[in-house]
């Protein structure tokens, strides 16, 4: 779905997952700092809105859900996954409760293979399912953000800021009097830097929580049975997870970025060496220069050089061998 403000001056558009809104605005740097400073918004129209209503709603998805919400108390934010019977990530799930409906966001072009999930396990509850993507657009207000929320807006508030479910038809307009508008890129590299996962980009087919830092945010480890719990509870108390996501400091004499998947593997193998993981995300950071996140095998020391591709790489641990 194109979003309105890819007609503002500058906008270029993004491409692959995030098509549909812009990727910059013609100044990467300096829409970073404005997300830094808590000024600007940035426009998540292109993502999935889900929402659930009905008496049952929190009890039935305490049940699908790796997160604890049969007692979410409204308008607190969280985040949730849904999990294959194996324990590998399917979805991922930003969600609130208003007090009479659940809304949700997630990674666009998903929220159809999971309203059919969602649909699929109803049974006896009362529970309405919807997509509202067509009618709601997602925006990010970074923290320290001044914006004014509108009257019925449902908002996710979090430490690095606000996701508002707006209605579509007022998204140009709130952007005019709320702005500047920020494009993705920046938003991307703010995430890269906080270590914040995302479906698809963090994950492959076979991804667990436990490699990318998700138990304790996404999966609450006191919770009921839902599925995939056995694998989530075997290796939180029995093993390790075989990945684990570390952070990169790239070379920035480089003058392109390592691109999702790109082999990772000791520097001091050299670039016909052993794989031991793959870049996941890229970015470049207005202050800390070229950086990444990167899915690597947990027995990788925690202090060895690396290389993503050709591009020297220093590592930082985001989850613990």
């Amino acid at each position: 779905m194109k979003s309105p403000l890819l007609s503002l001056p500058g906008a270029v558009p993004a491409e692959g997952r995030d098509e549909g809104v812009a990727a910059h605005y013609g100044d990467l740097f300096r829409e970073q700092r404005a997300l830094a400073d808590g000024s600007g918004l940035v426009d998540l129209s292109h993502r999935g809105v889900v929402t659930v209503t009905g008496d049952d709603r929190l009890t039935w998805l305490h049940l699908l859900l790796t997160q604890h919400v049969s007692d979410l108390a409204p308008h607190q934010a969280t985040e949730a996954l849904i999990l294959s019977a194996n324990g590998h990530i399917e979805h991922a799930l930003y969600l609130v409760d208003d007090g009479t409906t659940v809304w949700t966001h997630v990674e666009p072009g998903t929220e159809g293979e999971l309203i059919a999930y969602l649909e699929s396990m109803k049974f006896f509850y009362r529970v309405e399912v919807a997509d509202r993507t067509g009618d709601v657009a997602v925006v990010h207000l970074p923290a320290g953000s001044i914006a004014e929320v509108p009257d019925g807006v449902a908002v996710r508030e979090m430490p690095h800021g606000r996701d508002l479910f707006l209605p579509r038809a007022d998204l140009e307009a709130y952007a005019a009097s709320h702005g500047p508008a920020v494009g993705i890129l920046a938003y991307e590299a703010l995430r890269v830097e906080t270590h914040r996962p995302r479906l698809g980009f963090e994950t492959d087919h076979r991804t667990i929580p436990h490699e990318l830092g998700w138990i304790g945010t996404a999966v609450h480890l006191q919770k009921g049975c839902y599925r995939g719990q056995e694998t989530v509870a075997r290796v939180h108390n029995l093993g390790k997870p075989p990945r684990r996501l570390v952070f990169l400091h790239l070379d920035g004499s480089e003058v392109h970025l390592p691109g999702h998947g790109t082999p990772v593997r000791l520097a001091a193998d050299g670039a016909e060496g052993r794989q031991l993981g793959f870049v996941t995300t890229s970015a470049r950071h207005h202050e800390l220069g070229p950086i990444a996140l990167a899915l690597v095998k947990r027995n990788v020391a925690v202090d060895a050089e690396l290389i993503a591709g050709d591009t020297a790489a220093a590592q930082e641990t985001v989850v613990e061998p």
